[in-house]
């Protein structure tokens, strides 16, 4: 199959404008868009808002990290003690955890999307 291309008419070819200027660009104000109407910001949330909000919009999973952490460190203790039973037992016990904790990602993530939006 050979492919030719074909002259395109001039009422065929797409047709660029540009649009009118006025003034310089002032990053400080939004841009005017027709039909939207924006809203007043919101304050920046800082690190310690934002991980409030998340812990209480999902406490599981910071609770299912500690308890990942705390029996990894267990676990470490154990290992460096010549403990091979209990630090095998902690290591599962972490998958475990681990576990917990991607189960409770997953739920809150189900849970955000079923929430109403307003």
């Amino acid at each position: 199959v050979i492919m030719t291309a074909t002259p395109v008419e001039q009422s065929q070819a797409p047709e660029f404008r540009s649009m009118p200027v006025s003034g310089a660009f002032d990053a400080s104000r939004p841009p005017i868009i027709a039909g939207f109407t924006p809203t007043a910001r919101l304050k920046e949330e800082d690190f310690k808002d934002k991980f409030m909000r998340k812990v209480n919009e999902n406490p599981l999973v910071p609770l299912g990290c500690l308890c990942t952490a705390g029996v990894l460190t267990y676990g470490l203790i154990a290992f460096k003690q010549g403990k091979t039973r209990q630090s095998q037992l902690l290591m599962r016990a972490r998958i475990l955890a681990q576990g917990f904790t991607v189960g409770a990602i997953l739920i809150g993530v189900v849970a955000t999307a079923m929430k109403p939006r307003h």
